[in-house]
């Protein structure tokens, strides 16, 4: 099985050393204790276990908590086939992420804070979970960092039991991705994972980066002279979480039996000085055991380690003067043979004395083999080694520059892009995995970052809109989201001087075609069969002259240009021209002004009327009396002037 990491710590060991660290579960601690040693424990805030496909949080036979499931983008939950075989509920549940969700999952996992240095670790597990016999083949990211490559069939007793892998690396975000590849079809999976926070400045050693821009990711981690021990296996305390394996795993039996060598654990009897000491607060009782090649011929003790060639690789070696018969330097010297090649010669109590711990590393670089051999050979006395961990050297991997994630981010939720797809984590990395579906990437010019340069999402059944921070993707240079339901207007931030290619075809984009498009380096434009409407750029349909391609048909509300209605007289880009609103504008208030002043002139005219014809109210009665006496004083006249008419005598006298 090819791994990038080697998988330690098969939870079934033996199965009483089954571990216990699953994942979900925020705790705080703080540590203010002193060791025996009197070295000053350095404060933590942050632990984090998750129970992977666990329901409900729970508390292990050595009292660490574990979270329920949660943090995760998709996927689906299962119980391993042979519950009984685990020791512990955390290793007994798991979730997996079928083709359905996605290429790509991730865990987003919440951080106390942005900028710090992490220990993380894993339990993997399949014990044919979904009945098909066959492990996975998968690969795993931290932040965009290709660290573990799962490959099938995997040995029998790690699909069975399960296996624990981790690693050192640092953290500048407010939360850390955890990320799983699907290979094929194969569905990854995932039984526990831990987050813990660690001394900055742990593992420090002489390399050409720091350690902001590699990570440490476990090959071997073994203590010599006892059985597995640590967070998981034991009630054994390491205060970063470490797990550590028996070295008899490691060790090359022949080697001693062909120097004629004996091998010897011893035990201390003593305190062990100088543990627990910052930034790696190796654990004292890493210390309190040994193994040794005792014998009178040429007394060797060796160790052979597999790992992947072409990487980089720290050793860190754990001694400690524990034999109560070596009492000044001299009487203890042994040579520290790497791949054949001598490193150092150790005399550990000219260093530091009796009963004190002593640990120095060093860098293979440049391997050329799945092998590494470590051998320690006697020049003086027999060789002791108290533990030794190994380290691949994994460099960080670009990643898609911030700015550009938050676009993308934006991009998925505002399109819609269905879980299928996989968008998840890192939009560009880890560069050896294909980006998100649909998504192209390459380096900026200073190398720095990844950029994201195509994206094509045709006939994927999206139903939402361009979100205007497309205007982040400043190397776009081909965007297709053709035979969608996309509506809303199309964003002015869509119009970067690097886009050459730009499909919209077949959506129901309304609106107005934006002026940014101009200022682009557009060569294909297809926005047919939309509801845009509105005069078209006379630059942008001008890219059909000068040796491009674009496409404007059915789009009823569009005019303006060759093969499109002409615009109304006053019709412009974006609807009515500013000829067309000053217009529109003077005509309404020659109206207003009109309709003002007829209302106007309609009021005074009124009110002089009622000042020259109106009579209060006493006064029309007056009239009206008036009128009636009038009209009875004609009546007599008429009549009197009848009379005569027809002969009437007089009968009254005219003085």
């Amino acid at each position: 099985m090819s791994l990038i990491s080697l998988l330690l710590f098969s939870s079934s060991s033996p199965p009483s050393l089954s571990p216990t660290l699953s994942c979900n579960e925020l705790s705080m601690h703080v540590y203010l204790t002193h060791s025996s040693s009197s070295s000053f424990f350095f404060s933590t805030d942050y632990s984090l276990h998750i129970d992977c496909g666990g329901h409900l949080n729970s508390t292990d036979a050595f009292h660490t908590t574990w979270l329920s499931d949660r943090f995760y983008s998709g996927g689906a939950t299962s119980v391993v086939s042979e519950p009984l075989h685990f020791l512990h509920q955390q290793e007994k549940t798991l979730r997996y992420f079928p083709i359905s969700s996605g290429k790509k999952n991730c865990y987003s996992i919440p951080t106390s804070t942005a900028g710090g240095r992490y220990f993380l670790r894993t339990f993997t597990v399949y014990d044919n979970f979904d009945g098909k016999s066959r492990s996975p083949s998968f690969d795993v990211s931290v932040e965009g960092t290709l660290v573990f490559s799962w490959r099938s069939p995997w040995p029998e007793s790690v699909s069975r039991s399960g296996a624990y892998s981790d690693l050192f690396f640092y953290h500048d975000d407010s939360a850390v991705d955890l990320c799983f590849y699907s290979i094929a079809t194969d569905s990854p999976v995932i039984g526990s994972l831990e987050l813990t926070q660690v001394d900055t400045n742990a593992y420090p050693f002489q390399y050409a980066d720091n350690y902001t821009t590699y990570i440490l990711v476990n090959y071997a981690r073994f203590s010599s002279g006892s059985d597995q021990w640590g967070p998981g296996f034991s009630n054994d305390t390491d205060i970063f979480g470490r797990s550590w394996q028996s070295d008899a795993e490691f060790r090359v039996q022949s080697a001693s039996v062909a120097s004629g060598a004996t091998i010897k654990a011893i035990s201390a009897i003593k305190n062990i000085v100088n543990a627990g000491r910052n930034p790696n607060y190796f654990p004292e009782k890493l210390y309190q055991t040994a193994i040794t090649a005792l014998g009178k011929g040429g007394r060797v003790l060796e160790y052979e380690l597999s790992v992947d060639a072409k990487l980089d690789y720290l050793l860190w070696f754990h001694f400690a003067e524990i034999d109560v018969s070596v009492t000044s330097a001299g009487q203890r010297v042994f040579d520290v043979m790497v791949n054949g090649e001598k490193v150092r010669r150790v005399d550990v109590y000219k260093e530091v004395g009796g009963f004190a711990a002593y640990d120095w590393s060093f860098v293979v670089k440049n391997l050329s083999s799945t092998t590494l051999s470590v051998r320690l050979e006697s020049v003086v006395g027999a060789p002791l080694i108290c533990g030794l961990e190994n380290y691949a050297i994994v460099p960080v991997d670009l990643k898609t520059a911030p700015d550009q994630v938050v676009a993308m981010r934006e991009l998925k939720a505002s399109l819609r892009v269905p879980d299928r797809m996989g968008w998840n984590g890192d939009p560009c990395s880890p560069t050896t995995w294909d980006a998100w579906e649909g998504v192209t990437c390459h380096p900026s010019k200073d190398v720095s970052a990844l950029v994201v340069s195509q994206i094509d999402l045709g006939s994927q059944g999206l139903k939402g809109y361009i979100s205007d921070q497309i205007g982040l993707l400043t190397n776009l240079v081909s965007l297709n989201l053709s035979s969608n339901s996309l509506g809303g207007n199309i964003p002015s931030g869509l119009g970067q001087k690097s886009l050459v290619k730009l499909d919209l075809s077949n959506n129901k984009f309304t609106g107005f075609i934006p002026d940014s498009l101009t200022s682009s380096s557009l060569q294909l434009v297809l926005l047919n069969n939309n509801l845009l409407e509105g005069q078209v750029p006379e630059e942008l349909y001008s890219i059909g002259v000068h040796g491009g391609a674009i496409d404007l048909s059915s789009n009823k509300g569009l005019c303006g240009v060759p093969s499109l209605p002409e615009c109304p007289f006053f019709w412009g880009k974006n609807g009515l021209s500013t000829a067309g609103k000053i217009a529109i504008a003077l005509s309404g208030l020659v109206i207003f002004s009109a309709v003002s002043l007829g209302t106007y002139y309609l009021c005074i005219r009124r009110r002089r009327n009622d000042y020259e014809f109106g009579l209060p109210h006493e006064l029309v009665s007056l009239a009206a009396k008036r009128n009636r006496y009038q009209r009875q004083k004609s009546l007599m006249a008429l009549e009197m002037e009848s009379q005569h008419a027809k002969g009437y005598r007089r009968t009254y006298s005219i003085n």
